[in-house]
Protein backbone atom coordinates (compact mmCIF):
# COMPACT_ATOMS: atom_id res chain seq x y z
CA UNK A 1 0.00 0.00 0.00
CA UNK A 2 1.24 3.63 -0.72
CA UNK A 3 2.39 5.53 2.39
CA UNK A 4 0.89 8.81 0.94
CA UNK A 5 -2.48 8.80 0.58
CA UNK A 6 -3.62 11.73 -2.87
CA UNK A 7 -4.76 15.06 -1.71
CA UNK A 8 -8.25 15.43 -3.50
CA UNK A 9 -8.45 19.24 -2.71
CA UNK A 10 -5.23 20.00 -4.38
CA UNK A 11 -5.59 21.96 -7.39
CA UNK A 12 -2.63 19.48 -8.88
CA UNK A 13 -4.04 16.61 -10.71
CA UNK A 14 -4.17 13.46 -9.33
CA UNK A 15 -1.93 11.51 -11.86
CA UNK A 16 0.38 14.36 -11.02
CA UNK A 17 0.34 13.46 -7.36
CA UNK A 18 0.22 9.96 -8.07
CA UNK A 19 3.34 10.15 -10.40
CA UNK A 20 4.96 11.94 -8.31
CA UNK A 21 4.21 9.15 -4.93
CA UNK A 22 5.59 6.08 -7.61
CA UNK A 23 8.50 8.49 -8.81
CA UNK A 24 9.98 8.60 -4.74
CA UNK A 25 9.23 4.78 -4.70
CA UNK A 26 11.01 3.68 -7.29
CA UNK A 27 14.04 6.08 -6.40
CA UNK A 28 13.64 4.50 -2.75
CA UNK A 29 14.47 1.08 -4.49
CA UNK A 30 10.97 0.08 -3.28
CA UNK A 31 10.21 -2.13 -6.29
CA UNK A 32 13.88 -3.44 -6.92
CA UNK A 33 13.33 -7.01 -5.70
CA UNK A 34 9.47 -7.41 -6.97
CA UNK A 35 7.39 -6.72 -9.69
CA UNK A 36 6.16 -2.76 -10.75
CA UNK A 37 2.58 -2.90 -9.46
CA UNK A 38 0.13 -3.42 -12.13
CA UNK A 39 -2.85 -0.64 -13.35
CA UNK A 40 -5.45 -2.61 -11.34
CA UNK A 41 -3.02 -2.88 -8.61
CA UNK A 42 -2.59 0.29 -8.19
CA UNK A 43 -6.16 1.81 -9.20
CA UNK A 44 -6.95 -0.19 -6.36
CA UNK A 45 -4.26 0.95 -3.42
CA UNK A 46 -4.68 4.50 -4.45
CA UNK A 47 -8.26 4.47 -4.78
CA UNK A 48 -8.27 6.19 -8.21
CA UNK A 49 -9.64 5.45 -11.63
CA UNK A 50 -7.85 3.52 -14.21
CA UNK A 51 -7.15 6.21 -16.52
CA UNK A 52 -5.46 8.15 -13.20
CA UNK A 53 -2.98 5.24 -13.30
CA UNK A 54 -2.48 5.23 -16.97
CA UNK A 55 -1.90 8.67 -16.86
CA UNK A 56 0.72 8.46 -14.16
CA UNK A 57 2.52 5.69 -15.53
CA UNK A 58 2.90 7.17 -19.18
CA UNK A 59 4.41 10.20 -17.77
CA UNK A 60 6.88 7.71 -16.00
CA UNK A 61 8.00 5.80 -19.42
CA UNK A 62 8.66 8.98 -20.96
CA UNK A 63 11.16 9.70 -18.20
CA UNK A 64 12.83 6.57 -18.85
CA UNK A 65 12.13 4.86 -15.36
CA UNK A 66 9.35 2.53 -16.48
CA UNK A 67 8.88 0.46 -19.81
CA UNK A 68 6.66 -1.31 -21.21
CA UNK A 69 7.42 -4.94 -22.28
CA UNK A 70 5.64 -7.35 -24.15
CA UNK A 71 3.98 -10.20 -21.78
CA UNK A 72 5.38 -8.34 -18.90
CA UNK A 73 3.67 -5.19 -18.83
CA UNK A 74 5.06 -2.44 -17.13
CA UNK A 75 8.97 -3.01 -15.54
CA UNK A 76 11.28 -0.70 -13.58
CA UNK A 77 13.60 0.31 -16.39
CA UNK A 78 17.19 -0.47 -14.23
CA UNK A 79 20.45 1.09 -15.14
CA UNK A 80 23.28 -1.81 -15.34
CA UNK A 81 25.77 0.48 -15.11
CA UNK A 82 26.48 4.10 -13.43
CA UNK A 83 29.58 6.47 -14.19
CA UNK A 84 30.10 10.03 -12.35
CA UNK A 85 30.58 12.48 -14.59
CA UNK A 86 33.58 15.24 -14.13
CA UNK A 87 35.65 12.40 -14.05
CA UNK A 88 38.36 10.99 -16.28
CA UNK A 89 36.89 7.13 -16.97
CA UNK A 90 37.35 4.25 -18.46
CA UNK A 91 34.04 2.41 -20.12
CA UNK A 92 35.93 -0.39 -19.57
CA UNK A 93 36.74 -0.07 -16.47
CA UNK A 94 32.96 1.54 -15.27
CA UNK A 95 31.65 -1.72 -16.64
CA UNK A 96 34.47 -4.78 -15.07
CA UNK A 97 34.54 -2.42 -11.65
CA UNK A 98 30.79 -3.76 -11.39
CA UNK A 99 32.19 -7.80 -12.08
CA UNK A 100 30.44 -7.85 -15.75
CA UNK A 101 33.23 -8.70 -18.45
CA UNK A 102 33.59 -5.81 -21.26
CA UNK A 103 34.33 -7.11 -24.81
CA UNK A 104 34.99 -5.24 -28.29
CA UNK A 105 34.12 -6.29 -31.53
CA UNK A 106 36.36 -3.79 -33.92
CA UNK A 107 34.09 -2.62 -36.69
CA UNK A 108 36.60 -0.26 -37.71
CA UNK A 109 40.91 0.55 -37.30
CA UNK A 110 42.38 2.27 -39.90
CA UNK A 111 44.04 5.28 -41.15
CA UNK A 112 42.05 8.43 -41.54
CA UNK A 113 41.47 11.89 -42.66
CA UNK A 114 38.20 13.37 -40.66
CA UNK A 115 37.93 17.33 -40.78
CA UNK A 116 35.56 17.01 -37.86
CA UNK A 117 38.02 15.52 -35.62
CA UNK A 118 40.80 17.51 -36.95
CA UNK A 119 39.10 20.52 -36.05
CA UNK A 120 38.69 19.30 -32.20
CA UNK A 121 42.37 17.88 -32.24
CA UNK A 122 43.97 21.23 -33.90
CA UNK A 123 45.58 19.57 -36.71
CA UNK A 124 45.10 20.41 -40.93
CA UNK A 125 42.12 18.89 -41.94
CA UNK A 126 43.47 16.16 -44.37
CA UNK A 127 45.74 15.25 -41.14
CA UNK A 128 46.66 11.52 -41.07
CA UNK A 129 44.61 10.01 -38.18
CA UNK A 130 44.42 6.72 -36.59
CA UNK A 131 40.84 5.60 -36.24
CA UNK A 132 39.35 2.95 -33.79
CA UNK A 133 35.77 1.80 -34.09
CA UNK A 134 34.26 -0.52 -31.99
CA UNK A 135 31.24 -2.34 -30.40
CA UNK A 136 31.79 -2.62 -26.77
CA UNK A 137 29.73 -5.48 -24.98
CA UNK A 138 29.38 -5.91 -21.31
CA UNK A 139 28.43 -9.67 -20.59
CA UNK A 140 27.75 -10.32 -24.15
CA UNK A 141 25.33 -7.87 -25.05
CA UNK A 142 25.72 -4.48 -27.45
CA UNK A 143 26.21 -1.65 -25.06
CA UNK A 144 27.70 1.33 -26.68
CA UNK A 145 29.02 1.98 -30.44
CA UNK A 146 32.09 4.00 -29.74
CA UNK A 147 34.69 6.08 -32.14
CA UNK A 148 37.87 7.39 -31.32
CA UNK A 149 40.43 9.43 -33.45
CA UNK A 150 44.18 10.16 -32.49
CA UNK A 151 46.86 11.35 -33.96
CA UNK A 152 48.40 8.85 -36.28
CA UNK A 153 52.36 9.54 -35.02
CA UNK A 154 51.33 8.81 -31.85
CA UNK A 155 48.52 5.96 -32.00
CA UNK A 156 50.03 4.05 -34.93
CA UNK A 157 50.69 1.20 -32.25
CA UNK A 158 47.06 0.93 -31.98
CA UNK A 159 46.54 -0.40 -35.34
CA UNK A 160 48.03 -3.60 -34.02
CA UNK A 161 46.12 -4.27 -30.97
CA UNK A 162 44.09 -7.32 -30.64
CA UNK A 163 41.03 -4.98 -29.27
CA UNK A 164 38.46 -8.13 -28.07
CA UNK A 165 39.28 -7.37 -24.31
CA UNK A 166 41.16 -4.40 -23.13
CA UNK A 167 40.80 -0.06 -23.12
CA UNK A 168 42.00 2.39 -25.18
CA UNK A 169 44.12 4.41 -22.66
CA UNK A 170 45.78 1.39 -21.36
CA UNK A 171 46.94 0.15 -24.99
CA UNK A 172 48.24 4.38 -25.03
CA UNK A 173 50.16 3.58 -22.10
CA UNK A 174 51.54 0.48 -23.66
CA UNK A 175 52.82 2.00 -26.60
CA UNK A 176 53.92 4.96 -24.75
CA UNK A 177 51.67 7.34 -25.99
CA UNK A 178 50.15 10.19 -24.40
CA UNK A 179 47.11 9.26 -21.96
CA UNK A 180 44.43 12.42 -21.83
CA UNK A 181 44.06 13.85 -18.01
CA UNK A 182 41.85 16.31 -18.44
CA UNK A 183 39.47 17.40 -21.08
CA UNK A 184 35.55 18.20 -21.26
CA UNK A 185 32.68 16.15 -22.57
CA UNK A 186 29.25 17.06 -23.66
CA UNK A 187 26.10 14.46 -23.17
CA UNK A 188 22.74 14.74 -25.84
CA UNK A 189 20.09 12.52 -25.90
CA UNK A 190 20.12 11.01 -29.65
CA UNK A 191 18.16 9.15 -32.39
CA UNK A 192 20.50 6.60 -33.72
CA UNK A 193 20.94 5.78 -37.67
CA UNK A 194 19.21 2.65 -38.52
CA UNK A 195 22.60 1.23 -38.83
CA UNK A 196 24.08 1.82 -35.41
CA UNK A 197 20.61 1.11 -33.92
CA UNK A 198 21.11 -2.57 -35.68
CA UNK A 199 24.25 -2.88 -33.80
CA UNK A 200 23.00 -2.00 -30.70
CA UNK A 201 19.78 -3.91 -30.91
CA UNK A 202 17.58 -0.59 -30.07
CA UNK A 203 14.21 -0.33 -31.44
CA UNK A 204 13.00 3.31 -32.64
CA UNK A 205 11.74 4.27 -29.76
CA UNK A 206 14.62 2.86 -27.86
CA UNK A 207 16.51 5.95 -25.69
CA UNK A 208 20.30 6.13 -26.27
CA UNK A 209 23.28 8.86 -25.05
CA UNK A 210 25.27 10.94 -27.63
CA UNK A 211 28.77 11.57 -25.62
CA UNK A 212 31.18 13.70 -27.27
CA UNK A 213 34.98 13.75 -25.65
CA UNK A 214 37.81 15.72 -26.34
CA UNK A 215 40.76 14.33 -24.30
CA UNK A 216 44.49 16.26 -23.78
CA UNK A 217 47.39 15.78 -22.40
CA UNK A 218 48.92 19.14 -20.38
CA UNK A 219 46.36 20.87 -22.44
CA UNK A 220 47.10 19.31 -25.91
CA UNK A 221 44.27 17.39 -27.75
CA UNK A 222 45.55 13.80 -27.84
CA UNK A 223 41.76 12.16 -28.59
CA UNK A 224 38.55 13.58 -29.92
CA UNK A 225 35.77 10.42 -29.28
CA UNK A 226 31.97 9.99 -29.94
CA UNK A 227 29.91 7.29 -28.14
CA UNK A 228 26.42 5.97 -28.77
CA UNK A 229 25.81 4.33 -25.15
CA UNK A 230 22.49 2.65 -24.99
CA UNK A 231 20.24 4.47 -22.41
CA UNK A 232 18.33 1.16 -20.70
CA UNK A 233 22.24 -0.24 -19.63
CA UNK A 234 24.23 3.11 -18.96
CA UNK A 235 23.58 6.24 -16.09
CA UNK A 236 25.72 8.73 -15.87
CA UNK A 237 25.20 10.46 -12.35
CA UNK A 238 27.02 13.94 -11.20
CA UNK A 239 27.70 14.89 -7.14
CA UNK A 240 26.80 17.89 -6.43
CA UNK A 241 28.17 21.01 -3.12
CA UNK A 242 26.90 24.10 -1.82
CA UNK A 243 29.09 26.53 -3.39
CA UNK A 244 30.08 24.71 -6.75
CA UNK A 245 28.90 25.60 -10.27
CA UNK A 246 27.49 23.69 -13.20
CA UNK A 247 25.20 24.79 -16.23
CA UNK A 248 22.81 23.76 -18.20
CA UNK A 249 23.59 25.03 -21.84
CA UNK A 250 21.19 26.11 -24.73
CA UNK A 251 22.17 24.68 -27.81
CA UNK A 252 22.91 27.21 -30.23
CA UNK A 253 20.08 28.54 -31.94
CA UNK A 254 20.10 27.20 -36.48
Amino acid sequence: MPEVALDRSSPMPLWAQLEGDLRRRLEAGEFDEGHFPTDLELTEAYEVSRHTVREAVRQLNKTGMLKRERGRGTVVNRAEFEQSLGTLYSLFQSVESTGVVQTSEVLALEVVADSVAASHLGVDEDAELVLVERLRLAGGAPLAIDRAWLLHDHAEPLLHVDWSHTALYAELARAGASVPNQGWERLTPVIPTAADRKRLDLKKSDAAFFLERLGSRDGIPVEWRTTIIRGDRYRFVTDWSAGSRSELRPTAAD
